[in-house]
């Protein structure tokens, strides 16, 4: 059984792949967005956008998402969030969920999200 990687990084920053094909399973990182100048609902809409694309290239969709894991700087923001959350996610095939509350690598970015689906 061949294991895919994709987009791994170098340096400065960990060395990872920011997702792994092994089998019928697909893993991602915890994906953060780009332009963290935006409020917790620009940024989440960034990482939705970012694990679509991922997931495509990884040949599945969200409608085989597994698992979702969801980290937020300040829980206070967690319905603008989930409401961006629920408008993307496939209501007939939702993932088990976990959102905690958690310092992230820089003050500026509000979220991230970490994935993993079936092919």
């Amino acid at each position: 059984m061949t294991i895919q990687r994709f987009d791994i990084t170098t340096g400065p920053g960990p060395r990872m792949s920011r997702a792994v094909v092994n089998g019928d399973m697909v893993y991602l990182c915890g994906l953060t967005a780009k332009d963290t100048t935006q409020d917790v609902k620009g940024q989440t809409q960034q990482i939705l956008d970012a694990i679509d694309g991922y997931l495509e290239r990884c040949g599945t969709s969200k409608s085989k998402l597994l698992t979702a894991q969801l980290w937020l700087t300040d829980m206070s923001k967690f319905a603008d969030m989930n409401s961006v959350w629920n408008a993307w996610v496939d209501p007939e095939n939702p993932p088990v969920r976990a959102c905690v509350n958690a310092q992230l690598a820089r003050p500026e970015i509000l979220v991230e999200i970490m994935v993993t689906a079936a092919k």
